[in-house]
């Protein structure tokens, strides 16, 4: 993995008491076009950091007269470096370590002795979210005069901002492929064959299908804010992982309400705070984050819900092979009425050879 130097030069800020891995990160980072300011104290760090924000901080753990925990908190009390990402990098490998140093604020922990390349692409993915959380920023702020037109009235460009947030969200587990092209042109034909079964008419309609099209690559952004540990870790995860994997849920829907509240008419941001929010959810109530039942569960989710474990079931994952035609369909039938909306099943079926298609002559 090669970092882009014209687009990711940055000031990255180095934190550790020992000289050589100091000149040793500082090396490589400095090769790479970065421009690299370290210190062997982290209270030193903190008043250049107040003078200077840098756009990313690597942090030892142990160190003297302040430790790695306290130099994070200070800096996520200080609201002008509370949004600089900081990754850990310390010979402490037990996991409560690690579970301390993301509840003080880090976005990535990195275990000592490191490989040069590891730390390479950690840098360059957590810069990326950075640029793209500055650009997000920046564009919510130029929003007001075009969220209140109709979601086909929204520009290719501005659509695309929000795909590339969806593909950069995907783009950090990179078993899933295609994900999201697959998922989107599956809840195109179920939202069009539930349409055609004239089911829930009081709210499906041509315009909401499409609505829904477009926020349909929204369902995962929140898992952007997932460590790397636990999202790319090989095989099944422990309760525990999984527990912080389910955030992904809530981070998502938590940071389109941010946009929404600023305008509370927006549909398309409704319906991607509902996908976004409960696409996990089951039908039987026993899904997350919320537990609801039935018809609780808003339309959009449950139609996403179908999509999305459809895509999982056809593709390979670290801990699975792909599943057959025959055997992923009678998996979304044998949970009809309990993971899925019996109506939708129902749909899913209408239009199970047209998805089929899209695994099967590998449209992706």
């Amino acid at each position: 993995m090669i970092l882009n130097r014209e687009n990711l030069k940055a000031s990255i800020m180095i934190i550790d008491d020992t000289p050589a891995n100091l000149k040793l990160l500082e090396s490589m980072l400095v090769d790479y076009g970065h421009r690299v300011f370290s210190f062997p104290r982290g209270e030193l760090a903190i008043n250049a950091a107040r003078r200077n924000p840098p756009d990313l901080i690597l942090l030892d753990v142990n160190m003297p007269q302040m430790n790695g925990y306290e130099v994070c908190s200070q800096l996520k009390a200080d609201p002008m470096l509370a949004d600089i990402p900081v990754i850990f990098i310390s010979a402490m490998n037990e996991t409560l370590d690690k579970v301390k140093a993301f509840s003080v604020g880090g976005v990535d922990y990195i275990t000592k002795p490191f490989q040069l390349h590891e730390v390479e692409a950690r840098v360059e993915t957590h810069l990326k979210l950075r640029t793209l959380q500055r650009e997000l920023q920046n564009y919510t702020r130029d929003l007001e005069s075009l969220v209140e037109q109709q979601v086909r009235e929204i520009s290719e460009s501005q659509m695309a901002t929000i795909y590339a947030l969806a593909k950069l969200a995907e783009s950090r587990d990179d078993e899933t492929g295609r994900h999201v092209e697959r998922v989107q042109m599956s809840v195109r034909l179920l939202g069009a064959a539930l349409m055609k079964r004239g089911n829930n008419a009081e709210e499906l309609d041509e315009v909401f299908v499409e609505f829904l099209t477009n926020a349909t690559p929204l369902h995962d952004i929140g898992k952007v804010g997932i460590p790397d540990a636990i999202l790319l870790k090989p095989g099944r995860l422990t309760a525990e992982e999984f527990e912080v994997m389910k955030r992904h849920s809530l981070i998502g829907a938590e940071t389109l309400s941010l946009v929404y509240a600023r305008y509370p008419h927006n549909r398309f941001l409704r319906i991607g705070i509902d996908v976004a929010r409960s696409h996990h959810e089951r039908w039987n109530g026993t899904g997350y984050p919320d537990g609801l039942s039935g018809k609780e569960i808003p339309l959009s989710a449950r139609i996403v819900a179908v999509a999305d474990v459809y895509d999982a079931l056809r593709t390979s994952r670290c801990y699975k092979e792909a599943f057959s035609r025959n055997k992923s369909r009678g998996i979304i039938l044998q949970e009809a009425g309990q993971q899925f909306d019996d109506e939708l099943v129902e749909a899913f079926m209408d239009v199970e050879e047209e998805l089929s298609l899209i695994y099967d002559h590998e449209i992706t």
